[in-house]
C-alpha cells in the first residue's frame, strides 16, 4: 500500500536522506536513487517500507506489511523517526536569537532530527558508536544483523534481516562480533533492561535519562545522545560530543571545550537538540 505522509515546510530531504544513508546497515537499509527502505518488526511481525519524496508537502510511503491493523502505528513510527511533525517555525525563531544559530537555520532551514524505527535499534547504534566512528559502527550492526538477526524474504534488493529482537541479544556474548568485551556487556544489558521495561524507550516518559544512565555502560553521552533520537527530547544534548565541539570550534574560529559548549548552549534551551542537528550538519556543508 502507499501513503502520503504530510508535513509542514520547509523540509530538507537531502540532508534527512544522506544521514540514512551514512548509517544504512547492511541487510537491514538501502538509500537509493533518493529512496529509504528498510525492514520493520511490530508485534512479532515483520515487513518493509520505502519512503521518498512526493509532490507538495508530502513523502510517499510505500508498505509492504502483512497485518493492515498495525498501519496507523507504522505511520506514527515513521512520522517520529523523520521528525515530520516539528514546528519548525516556533523552534527556529527561539535558536535564531543567537546570530550563530540564525545563520545555520538560513543555510539550512528545513532541517530536522532523524529518531530511529525502535529504542532498542538506536540504543544498540548508541553503543556500538561509542569512541569509534559513524562507518565502524555501522560494520559493526552489520554484523550483528547478519548473526543475530531474523532473516526476511524480501522483494527489495538489499534488504535480507530484521534486526535482533531484545530477547536474542540479551542472551548473546556480543563481544565476539569484534568490540571491547564490555561493550558486549553493555549492549546485553541494554536488551535485558528493555526485556525487564518495555517501556524503557517510549517517547514522552518522564525520567527517561535517568533511567538510561542507570544502564550499565551508559553515560551522559550515549544517554543524551538516546534521549534526543529515540525519547525525543528535543533538548537532548550530548554536550561532550567531538562533532560539536568541532563544528562549534570551526564556525567560532577558535578553540572550544564541552564546558564552553554546554554553557552557550543554554541560550538554546528547550531546543538544543535542533541545535545539535544544526552543528553537526555544518561540518559537512560541502555535501
Amino acid at each position: 500500500m502507499k501513503r502520503l505522509l504530510a508535513y509542514r515546510p520547509p523540509l530538507d530531504w537531502p540532508a534527512l536522506l544522506g544521514f540514512l544513508a551514512m548509517r544504512a546497515i547492511t541487510g537491514l537499509e538501502t538509500v537509493v536513487d533518493g529512496v529509504y527502505s528498510r525492514s520493520i518488526e511490530l508485534h512479532g511481525v515483520a515487513g518493509t517500507f520505502s519512503i521518498q519524496s512526493a509532490t507538495g508537502d508530502a513523502l510517499e510511503l510505500t508498505l509492504d506489511f502483512p497485518d493492515p491493523t498495525a498501519v496507523p502505528e507504522i505511520v506514527s513510527r515513521v512520522r517520529r523517526m523523520l521528525d515530520l511533525d516539528a514546528d519548525l517555525p516556533a523552534i527556529q525563531q527561539h535558536l535564531a536569537a543567537d546570530p550563530l544559530m540564525s545563520r545555520l537555520i538560513a543555510e539550512r532551514p528545513g532541517l530536522r532530527v532523524p529518531g530511529a524505527w525502535s529504542g532498542l535499534e538506536l540504543a544498540i547504534r548508541a553503543v556500538l558508536g561509542q569512541q569509534i566512528t559513524v562507518l565502524a559502527a555501522i560494520r559493526l550492526a552489520g554484523r550483528l544483523v547478519a548473526q543475530y538477526g531474523t532473516k526476511l524474504n524480501s522483494a527489495l534488493p538489499g534488504i535480507s534481516h530484521v534486526f535482533p529482537g531484545a530477547e536474542v541479544l540479551a542472551g548473546a556474548d556480543l563481544a565476539t562480533l569484534g568490540m571491547p568485551k564490555s561493550r558486549g556487556r553493555t549492549l546485553s544489558g541494554v536488551a535485558r533492561a528493555l526485556l525487564d521495561d518495555p517501556l524503557l524507550f517510549e517517547p514522552g516518559r518522564e525520567g527517561g535519562v535517568a533511567r538510561l544512565l542507570a544502564l550499565h555502560g551508559i553515560g551522559d553521552w550515549t544517554a543524551q545522545y538516546i534521549a534526543l533520537r529515540q525519547l525525543r527530547d528535543m533538548d537532548g544534548f550530548p554536550h561532550g560530543d567531538v562533532g560539536l565541539i568541532n563544528a562549534l570550534t570551526a564556525l567560532e574560529g577558535g578553540p572550544v571545550t564541552a564546558r564552553q559548549l554546554l554553557a552557550r548552549a543554554e541560550g538554546w534551551r528547550p531546543y538544543r537538540g535542533y541545535a545539535a542537528q544544526l552543528l553537526w550538519t555544518s561540518l559537512s556543508r560541502a555535501d
